[in-house]
């Protein structure tokens, strides 16, 4: 499959990074599938059959910040081996408190943590350097999970959906909608001997194939969360949680809405660089 590498770069008083997070978000609503923040600006991925440059346009006309002009390049780029782009971008393992560790299979291993996590990323989201997937760690890694069974919703790399497994979980469970990040969750679970984890192709249409679960996380982007907390919570157990990330702190009152129109108890958010990672849960 072959993408287009779109390169921008921005003149404005507002901090770069919080541009490239806003633009992340912006541009995921239209199909592109992985971000890389460079010194300039930002790197953007997306298959040469979805990009769209009037979408590109009408996104960078409506850019939610004031005070930003944009330039951009697009180059056509063959499928390539992303794991060598990521080490030429300076992919570094991502260490979250003192138990885990996310590293790529040409980093040497480091001793010390509890849970070592080995993510090939190619063109798949969630390698813990963006704050949404550090922020789902950071809530995973509080939590007992024996014996529960496990929902990663957009799993992207699969990183949730190993950890969880290595956190000794039931039945764990990650289906993503992108066929890229599908073959490479497949891959990194076999990285991680993890393979008891079950990957699906699709979107919350395949949830009620997995039967119930006691914990369902997902790090998606604030409209699909909203179009598809109904299906997560037909799939949770009495008792169960939801964790959501994927969106800004100013998204937490139309997220905590839904989740009340479902039934949900909203619990909790955590919060770094304006991106929060929710936690609710229904009745016990």
């Amino acid at each position: 499959m072959d993408y287009y590498e779109l390169k921008f770069t921005y003149e404005s008083p507002v901090e770069a990074t919080v541009i490239s997070d806003i633009l992340a978000s912006e541009l995921g609503e239209i199909g592109f599938e992985s971000f890389t923040e460079n010194e300039n600006g930002l790197l953007a991925y997306i298959t040469d059959t979805l990009y769209n440059v009037e979408a590109v346009e009408d996104k960078l006309k409506e850019f939610p910040l004031e005070n930003v002009t944009f330039h951009y390049t697009a180059q056509l780029v063959e499928s390539k081996d992303w794991n060598e782009e990521w080490e030429k971008n300076y992919f570094k393992p991502i260490r979250i408190g003192s138990d885990c560790i996310i590293r790529a299979s040409f980093h040497q291993p480091e001793p010390g943590y509890t849970y070592n996590i080995i993510i090939d990323p190619k063109m798949a989201f969630g390698t813990g350097n963006h704050e949404t997937t550090y922020l789902m760690i950071s809530e995973m890694l509080k939590l007992d999970l024996a014996g529960k069974d496990l929902l990663d919703m957009g799993c992207g790399t699969a990183v949730l959906a190993i950890l969880a497994k290595m956190k000794k979980a039931g039945k764990v469970v990650g289906i993503d909608i992108d066929e890229w990040a599908y073959n490479n969750a497949l891959e990194n679970i076999r990285l991680n001997d993890t393979e008891d984890i079950r990957i699906a192709l699709g979107g919350a249409e395949q949830i009620a194939g997995f039967g119930q679960f006691d914990i369902v996380f997902a790090n998606i982007n604030r409209n699909i969360l909203l179009n598809d907390i109904r299906h997560y919570v037909s799939c949770m157990k009495t008792g169960a949680l939801l964790f959501m990330s994927g969106f800004y702190t100013q998204d937490i009152p139309f997220i905590r809405e839904e989740c009340e129109r479902n039934g949900l108890i909203f619990q909790s958010h955590v919060e770094k660089n304006n991106w929060v990672a929710v936690k609710s849960h229904n009745f016990i």
